[in-house]
């Protein structure tokens, strides 16, 4: 009777344990962000980084960030961090956009980019960049990796990437 006691404590503390970090994903800050902040992030990243660039109405964008978010965990003991840079509409932010990521459990950190201007961000990332989504920066500054996917990728070539990237 006692270890069904122990263990029903244990399960109830899991619960409010998962339900506490539940809470603090959902209760994730999403950053305004300009692209000057972006580019600073890039330059200054003292580990690898992937920086995507999404929409919560961009179909593709929204089948991509799954595979991000799997082989960026399988790579944690290389330190990569994945940056998901939010390019939604104003009126969707931040309630609309806190509310989507909070539905599909995004764990990585999400900015929201309040330039407008498609045509000045895009080349500071870079240059073949002409405004589609979704697009995804791999840099590792120690390396001097730098690849600029300007298209949809797939789970195998985030592997490979993320490979190429650590190394």
């Amino acid at each position: 009777m006692v270890n069904q006691a122990i263990i029903s404590m244990k399960k109830l503390l899991f619960l409010l344990g998962l339900t506490l970090a539940c809470n603090l994903l959902c209760a994730q800050e999403i950053k305004r962000v300009k692209i000057a902040d972006i580019q600073r992030m890039i330059d200054t990243s003292t580990q690898p980084l992937i920086v995507n660039f999404w929409a919560s109405w961009c179909t593709p964008c929204i089948h991509e960030i799954p595979w991000f978010e799997k082989n960026v965990a399988a790579f944690k003991d290389h330190n990569v961090k994945l940056l998901l840079v939010s390019l939604d509409l104003p009126g969707d932010y931040p309630g609309n956009l806190r509310k989507f990521i909070n539905q599909h459990h995004y764990a990585s950190q999400v900015v929201w980019l309040e330039d407008m201007k498609a045509d000045e961000y895009c080349p500071k990332i870079d240059s073949t960049w002409h405004g589609t989504i979704p697009v995804s920066l791999f840099v590792n500054n120690q390396t001097h990796f730098r690849q600029f996917l300007n298209r949809q990728v797939t789970d195998p070539q985030v592997q490979l990437l993320l490979q190429q990237m650590t190394k």
